[in-house]
């Protein structure tokens, strides 16, 4: 009797598995497969060369290298943000600590169409500092320096909210160890700190990465939509999108695209590694 019951339980619980795998099988197929699929299918619909000619046309030339500037301007200023944060909130104690964790988690709470919006009442012509900042010719709504603002703002916390727990989970007595046997900060930070959250660090990098690149809300407040200058990739994808140029604007999404799949690739190798080590 108990031998029979062993059985049914393992053949149920096999079924139960098989039944989870294909959901999720189809989930991922639905959800994930198919757009990829159509994506692609949709920018090479009509040759290679139309393809091509949609990605190296000037103005999503211009979107591309203003997309890679901004992700080039804000990733290092959240790479600094993010250390000094969770350096901060893990290695001590102070006033207001609480606080600052709930400044970094903000844009987790805030619309990005809100938060640009915030940044045209504060810089726009009409806004807080516009009559300012319009005196001394200072351009920062409709222009890359708001673009980099927005998308700074949204981004901000990955790197930060990445490098909390791991640095929390440490704890400090390696850094009291080598501040004990003589070694100043600094050689600490970079012998002791930065080894042991490398790969925190890494992902948080390619995660701030991605959403800079894919930022579309924020930006299209602040932009000004303005072709070849102002428009990042996912709003020049927008512009041809609504003027029915279907196939360049499927041809520039694959960019996209790609870059998505490269940051999951890379996401993966990082994950790997740091269970390894």
């Amino acid at each position: 009797m108990y031998l029979v019951t062993t059985g049914n339980r393992k053949a149920k619980d096999r079924w139960v598995r098989a039944g989870l795998l294909l959901i999720a099988v189809l989930f991922l197929g639905i959800f994930l497969i198919v757009p990829l699929v159509a994506v692609f299918a949709k920018a090479l619909e009509e040759g290679v060369s139309v393809y091509a000619a949609a990605v190296a046309e000037s103005d999503a030339l211009a979107a591309i290298k203003l997309t890679l500037l901004i992700t080039g301007i804000v990733v290092p200023l959240n790479l600094i943000f993010g250390l000094a944060a969770g350096w901060c909130i893990a290695k001590f104690s102070f006033p207001g600590k609480s606080f600052l964790l709930t400044l970094i988690d903000l844009p987790f709470a805030v619309s990005p169409v809100i938060s640009g919006l915030i940044f045209v009442l504060v810089f726009g012509a009409q806004g807080l500092l516009g009559p300012w900042l319009d005196q001394y010719n200072v351009k920062i709504i409709f222009a890359v320096p708001g673009i980099a603002l927005a998308t700074a703002f949204v981004t901000f916390p990955f790197v930060a909210r990445e490098l909390i727990p791991i640095m929390q989970s440490q704890g400090k007595e390696e850094e009291e160890a080598a501040l004990t046997l003589g070694a100043n900060g600094w050689k600490t930070f970079w012998r002791i700190t930065i080894p042991n959250i490398k790969w925190g660090l890494l992902y948080g990098v390619i995660l701030c990465s991605a959403r800079a690149i894919g930022e579309f809300g924020a930006v299209s407040v602040v932009s000004g939509h303005i072709r070849g200058m102002t428009n990042t990739v996912p709003l020049h994808v927008e512009i041809l999108y609504n003027e029915y140029q279907f196939v360049a604007s499927f041809a520039v999404a694959s960019i996209l695209t790609l870059l998505a799949i490269a940051t999951l690739i890379a996401k993966s190798i990082i994950e790997e590694r740091s269970h390894v080590h």
